[in-house]
């Protein structure tokens, strides 16, 4: 969709909260090796920002010179940050500008109207709020935007969703897992088995010794979210 919409304009990719994730080097090769820049970054550490920057700056060069050019004087380079919601857009406006200009929160649908910020000499952000489709055709799909929040947790059941996240961690990155959690091993397949022993190795337990499944639940989501389960990359390439 957005080669479509873009066309010939410049197009720079932002591998955000890049320390959360594995294989990042994986994702920086296969961007490069279809031309497309890229840049990883970390927007709360700062990693990657100049880097950034200076590649935005040398992109919008090829349109700003053409105007200087024809005689017309050069405008300031115009850029749009586009991304589905709860991938850090904000965090990473709030690092290039150099203070609080968006407001930050954990939570899908926080940035409501469209704002331009200046990052950079000759150089201005537009901050949009994040986009989704309207529906999704892919069960897979939809269940790797609930688990990162991008979906909000009131419209979907969290019982079968974190079963299956714990599912795809024990099978993909087990080591966060037993090592936050201190699991036994092997690790369970099960994702109701795994997360009633993480809640009763928390004391997620109501009275009479009955595991609160609505508090695991949130545990393990907010846990995942907060990068505590270890480094994860749910696409493959």
């Amino acid at each position: 969709m957005l080669r479509e919409i873009i066309g010939d304009k410049p197009r720079l990719i932002a591998l955000g909260k890049a320390d959360l994730a594995a294989n990042v080097d994986t994702w920086l090769k296969h961007f490069r090796a279809e031309n497309l820049p890229v840049v990883a970054v970390d927007a709360v550490k700062g990693t990657g920002i100049k880097n950034l920057v200076a590649q935005a700056k040398s992109l919008a060069e090829s349109k700003t010179h053409k105007l200087a050019k024809h005689g017309a004087k050069p405008r300031v380079a115009r850029v749009m940050i586009v991304g589905i919601p709860n991938v850090g857009k904000s965090s990473l406006i709030n690092r290039l500008a150099g203070m609080n200009h968006v407001k930050i929160e954990n939570r899908p649908g926080v940035t409501r109207a469209k704002q331009w910020i200046k990052i950079a000499d000759g150089l201005d952000l537009l901050d949009t709020p994040g986009i989704l489709w309207p529906k999704f055709d892919d069960a897979d799909v939809a269940l790797k935007l609930s688990w990162t929040y991008a979906i909000s947790d009131e419209i979907h059941d969290l019982e079968p969703t974190v079963c299956k996240l714990l599912e795809t961690l024990a099978a993909k990155f087990p080591a966060g897992l037993i090592e936050r959690y201190k699991l036994p091993q092997p690790l369970a397949t099960d994702g109701h088995e795994l997360l009633n022993q993480i809640g009763l190795k928390r004391g997620c337990i109501r009275k009479g010794g009955v595991l609160d499944t609505d508090k695991a639940l949130r545990l393990v989501l907010s846990e995942f979210r907060a990068g505590k389960l270890g480094k994860v990359t749910l696409d493959e390439i």
